[in-house]
């Protein structure tokens, strides 16, 4: 299954919450009070964070952190990069020769452009939107639909014994 780490998960809400006032210098026990996370955990998370150019610090008195740029401009697939680094749904995703059996695979290829798919998917959705900022959020109803249906077990016509029937 693909899933984001629980870190990756608190980073995007520890963006989201500094998305939701740019313009103000947030510290991390005020970060840690406002989401319910641990302080120790926001510290790594923002210096995590800073170091791959999505928040910036302020030293001193009243000093903090803010994002470094707009959160219309931070994508998700930069956040999976920051935290997990780039995705890969196999080996062969991430260039030649990391895989042993590359050469005679009949699939990698397929992989491929599944991993540029989804990173693309990524690439076009913003921190704004994941915060709740941006108000045009795409609907996406045939992912909607697999979603159920993979919650379910499988679309309808499956689960049935045989592939839906075309009308």
């Amino acid at each position: 299954m693909l899933r984001i780490s629980k870190l990756t998960d608190y980073a995007t809400v520890i963006l989201a919450m500094l998305a939701e006032e740019p313009v103000r210098v947030q510290t991390a026990a005020a970060l840690s009070e406002r989401t319910h996370v641990a302080g120790p955990t926001v510290s790594k998370l923002l210096k995590q964070l800073q170091r791959a150019g999505l928040v910036s610090s302020t030293r001193g008195l009243h000093g903090g952190y803010q994002l470094a740029r707009p959160a219309t401009e931070i994508s998700a697939a930069s956040i999976l990069d920051a935290l997990e680094g780039p995705l890969a749904l196999t080996d062969c995703s991430v260039g030649h020769g990391q895989c042993g059996i590359e050469e005679t695979c009949r699939v990698g290829r397929a992989w491929q452009r599944l991993n540029l798919a989804i990173r693309r998917s990524l690439h076009e959705v913003t921190l704004a939107q994941l915060a709740g900022l941006d108000p045009v959020q795409p609907h996406l109803p045939v992912v909607e639909r697999e979603i159920k249906f993979a919650a379910r077990g499988g679309p309808p016509g499956l689960a049935r014994g045989g592939p839906p029937r075309m009308r």
